[in-house]
């Protein structure tokens, strides 16, 4: 039988990951860099067609193809030939407005860690379509699986964003939504 010694200093509870100043700084850096990624890669998103009605097609439509010509992933490559190239309008403005919303919601850090969550989302549904497409850097895609995975494990919003300056209140509030912006960010 082992012999505890109660007179032993507790184990020291480990530190936040944003327990230094220059972690919450490089903490808001890679978030609003993360951002500004989601938003300048609207710049080739382009509405009202996004590049379906140019021949050859461009743009969002062209690389959509790219999820049947390249396929990456049969069931992936089936729901883009069946059902998002037919209703591809409604598909494309989708796409924009994720893509817009995941952007402006990670520069300004209001519910991150849902926000990053829909990163780890549309990611995927980015890789499935391009992968196997010719000269894809396929590495790029880990990285943003990597960095999505990184602002939901540290609640990134709450280092210099609105998360960090509005969870006080909602945590006073106990309201339905203030519970669930809690759990977002």
């Amino acid at each position: 039988m082992a012999v505890t010694n109660r007179s032993s200093a507790p184990e020291p509870e480990p530190e936040p990951l944003s327990s230094s100043r220059v972690s919450r700084v490089l903490l808001a850096v890679c978030r609003v860099v993360v951002g500004l990624l989601w938003i300048q890669n609207l710049s080739w998103k382009r509405p009202p067609d996004f590049g379906n009605d140019s021949d050859p097609p461009q743009d969002l439509y062209a690389w959509t193809l790219k999820g049947v010509d390249n396929e990456v992933f049969a069931p992936w490559a089936w729901l883009v030939e069946h059902v998002i190239i037919p209703n591809f309008a409604v598909f494309a403005w989708g796409a924009f407005a994720i893509e817009a919303c995941l952007g402006a919601f990670l520069l300004v850090g209001l519910a991150t860690r849902f926000w990053a969550a829909v990163g780890l989302v549309q990611t995927t549904a980015i890789l499935f379509s391009v992968l196997n497409t010719p000269h894809e850097w396929f590495w790029s895609y880990f990285l943003m699986y990597a960095v999505h995975l990184a602002l939901l494990a540290t609640a990134a919003g709450r280092a210099y964003g609105v998360d960090g300056a509005l969870r006080p209140v909602w945590r006073q509030r106990g309201s339905r939504l203030s519970r669930l912006l809690l759990a977002a960010s």
